[in-house]
């Protein structure tokens, strides 16, 4: 099959012919039929994760046809459409015996503790709890944007954020993650500020339903006068805050612009030198505030989100940016940090 696949972090990958997969034990292999491209990959290239062994093929936000089966698998066979959760648990660990894959103590995540989905066909672990069934009228590119930012953004929205109609919710950073929770907030009836540096992730930010969007950088409330508008604009800041893109700066803001009693919710990775940042520790005794992470969501609470799908409350699909041949995905994958793109990258062409 062909994969982008390199041998060094840092360096750019290749497209390369390798070794057509088998099934795992307890496992399905899936010819990818859509595949997104996320800043996680490009983490992951860059070599921030102790997960990753080289040489290594990337990609986590999967959807395809299954195409092979190995022996125990009694809820999949071969023609089936699915996805998964860029985590997927292990299913015996105590974790993942209370419903928390998402933080499976043995967890098996394609594309960085095994070789992922930037390629044409991909071995998939644990399949039979954590492949979930696609809707016949979901097609693959949108499926595979809901497998790490979507979905991510639906559980740090939803089931950590605990939003409620009504709310004012804080978005830092409008990529994917940032577009996803904007979209979702306001399906569920919040009130939503979105904040970038980018005019035209901002403006794609007031499509989706942002009803303020305050630039950081070049905008009259920029540096630390964001926070303010904020605080101004939500008559005494957020209810719920989320830092969708990760970084010391943005994470510092989203905890510092919530209300008393307010929520912050960590999505963006913060990894290498950038995992320990500064907060506001005093606001957070002082106002009483709550911190969480988010990291994705397990396979058991996708039905909500594709209810929501289904019914037309939620269009992943107004979220898909480029579409990518294989080839052209090594590109956008190297260029991840300079943020030029608005919205989701989605490889859908292999051959």
């Amino acid at each position: 099959m062909k994969a982008v696949y390199f041998e060094q972090f840092g360096v750019r990958p290749e497209l390369r012919t390798v070794p057509d997969p088998l099934p795992e034990v307890g496992g399905v292999v899936l010819r990818v039929e859509a595949s997104g491209v996320c800043r996680s990959d490009w983490h992951g290239w860059m070599g921030h994760d102790p997960d990753i062994k080289l040489p290594h093929v990337p990609g986590h936000e999967i959807a395809g046809t299954v195409v092979a089966v190995s022996q125990g698998i009694t809820r999949w066979r071969e023609g089936d459409r699915v996805t998964l959760p860029f985590v997927s648990g292990c299913g015996r660990c105590s974790q993942c015996q209370n419903g928390q894959q998402q933080v499976c103590e043995r967890q098996f995540q394609p594309g960085f503790t095994h070789w992922g989905s930037f390629a044409e066909y991909v071995s998939l672990h644990y399949a039979e709890q954590n492949l979930v069934r696609l809707p016949d009228a979901l097609d693959f590119v949108t499926a595979a944007s809901l497998g790490c930012r979507f979905a991510t953004s639906f559980r740090a929205v939803v089931h950590q954020g605990r939003v409620r109609g009504g709310e004012w919710v804080a978005v830092h950073g409008c990529g994917g993650v940032g577009l996803s929770a904007i979209m979702i907030a306001k399906a569920l009836g919040a009130r939503v500020v979105a904040v970038d540096i980018a005019e035209d992730k901002l403006s794609r930010a007031a499509e989706l339903g942002a009803e303020v969007t305050l630039n950081s950088r070049t905008g009259p409330q920029s540096g630390p006068d964001v926070v303010e508008a904020i605080r101004d604009v939500t008559g005494g800041g957020a209810h719920l805050s989320l830092d969708a893109l990760g970084s010391p700066q943005t994470c510092f803001d989203s905890v510092a612009c919530l209300r008393t009693h307010g929520r912050h919710v960590q999505v963006g990775l913060l990894l290498a030198e950038q995992s320990r940042p500064p907060l506001p520790m005093d606001a957070v005794v002082v106002k009483e505030l709550e911190i969480y992470g988010s990291h994705g969501m397990q396979a058991h609470a996708y039905p909500e989100m594709l209810g929501m799908i289904e019914s037309g409350l939620l269009r992943p699909e107004r979220l898909i940016g480029a579409r990518l041949t294989l080839e052209e995905s090594i590109g956008a994958l190297v260029n991840m940090d300079q943020f030029g793109t608005t919205g989701v990258q989605v490889i859908d062409r292999f051959s």
